[in-house]
């Protein structure tokens, strides 16, 4: 009995430990796991961070998990040989804010018609800056989505001039080192989720019909950062204009924007790429050069999308005071926007308050009328995508070809964010974009010339 008593006993120990032991790491696992997730949702530890460096004044050096070294060894790797590899140095500390063609000294240079001195301009050979361009003193890793919609250390973008131009718009608040994106705007006081609703009401985003935007004059693209919600993707831009670059705090927030300009040059985006394009007091004169800009917004605007117009000169009757403008320059501003609307066959479905919307016909057969009138004028290229660095022209871009009076003309294709963002970074790499995951970049000024 002794034996099989102690083996009954034994078995039982093994047992009772190896429940225990399951136990622990299932304990252990959870844990981690928890510890993990909060890491990860930028509660706590970005904030901590900002506050302590931008207190400290202390480099950026001592944020361990920022690292500017590279981690490829470049083409010298690849071939075995012994080439030097080139490298950069950084920058002084006063090209923090320097994007490439866009020097603002540099830009006043050129002239004012037509935004000319807002397009890009690259220095010459001999100007170009071969560096690296150093992060602000203290910048910190940004926040991760959705937290970044709302906040971005102040560290990361150190500007207040907005918080006190357009307090009482509610665009950005400053608050205890990080800056607040309350969504307010200046056509949206109630915020961009309620301003939102108001074009839902006419446009369908519900339903999957929209799903990538275009946002002309974003500001700081709070219309674009509360978009995503829509599950609508959004690409805004916004000029370098007498404030910082405001798509830098788009970019701190993870909104994805790139510095432009409507002027004289093409959007760098394909013909038919957005389903719903947007101004909210945007500052274009749509009514200018013949339609011209509205024309480009046609072109890359799909069969069937939508263009909202939010401002100036909407209802200009009522709000005419409110805006300090004679009433004659707005009543003569919309006539030509109604105009050139108009020719280009756009069905304007919604004006209410400072608010209109036109939706694009799906195809020519809905627009015969304009085949004979002598202002339609079409463009003549036979690649409409061919756009980088070609100059706008104020000419209708054609509908592809149809069978019947109901399809929708070049398809339901629809370019998606991610095709725009590779379009926007391989073959129409804009050198004057500012990465939000890099706080470093190396500059060459390697642009061609506007």
């Amino acid at each position: 009995m002794g034996p099989i008593m102690a083996i009954k006993s034994t078995s039982a120990d093994n047992k009772t430990r190896s429940s225990v032991q399951i136990f622990i790491v299932f304990s252990l696992c959870c844990f981690f796991y928890i510890l993990g997730a909060w890491q990860r949702s930028g509660f706590g530890k970005g904030d901590s961070i900002a506050l302590q460096m931008t207190n400290s004044g202390a480099d950026c050096n001592i944020v361990p998990s920022l690292n500017f070294e590279t981690h490829h060894a470049g083409e010298s790797s690849i071939s075995g040989s012994s080439a030097k590899v080139k490298t950069f140095e950084p920058c002084d500390a006063l090209y923090t804010d320097y994007t490439p063609c866009q020097d603002q000294r540099r830009a006043m240079t050129f002239p004012r018609d037509s935004m000319i001195y807002r397009e890009r301009h690259c220095a010459p050979e001999s100007e170009k800056l071969r560096c690296l361009v150093p992060a602000p003193k203290g910048y910190v890793t940004p926040f991760s989505w959705p937290k970044s919609r709302d906040y971005v250390p102040y560290a990361n973008a150190p500007y207040k001039a907005l918080t006190v131009e357009k307090a009482i718009q509610n665009w950005i608040q400053y608050e205890g080192e990080v800056f607040r994106f309350p969504g307010g705007g200046t056509q949206f006081p109630q915020g961009a989720d309620k301003y939102i609703d108001q074009l839902a009401s006419v446009i369908p985003m519900g339903n999957g019909t929209v799903r990538t935007a275009l946002d002309t004059g974003c500001g700081v693209a709070s219309w674009g950062a509360y978009l995503w919600s829509r599950n609508v993707r959004a690409m805004s831009f916004a000029p370098r204009d007498s404030h910082e670059a405001q798509v830098q705090f788009a970019l701190e927030r993870g909104v994805p924007a790139v510095i432009g300009v409507l002027g004289t040059i093409k959007l760098p985006y394909p013909t038919r790429a957005f389903d719903m394009a947007h101004c909210s007091r945007c500052l274009i004169p749509w009514g200018a050069n013949d339609g011209m800009y509205l024309m480009e917004v046609d072109r890359v605007l799909r069969p069937g999308g939508y263009w909202i117009l939010s401002g100036p000169p909407i209802n200009w009757k009522i709000n005419y005071k409110a805006w300090q403008r004679p009433k004659e320059e707005l009543q003569e501003e919309q006539r030509k926007i109604e105009e050139a609307a108009k020719l280009l066959c756009w069905e304007k479905k919604y004006e209410h308050g400072e608010i209109a919307i036109w939706q694009k016909r799906v195809n020519d057969d809905a627009c015969r009328s304009r085949q004979d009138d002598p202002r339609a004028n079409f463009c003549k290229t036979d690649d409409t995508d061919d756009v980088w660095y070609k100059k706008m022209e104020a000419c209708i871009t054609p509908y592809p070809e149809t069978s019947s009076s109901d399809e929708v003309a070049g398809g339901n294709f629809r370019l998606s964010l991610t095709d725009l963002t590779q379009c926007l970074l391989g073959s129409l790499a804009v050198p004057s974009l500012v990465s939000r995951s890099m706080p470093m970049k190396t500059i060459t000024d390697s642009g061609r010339n506007m």
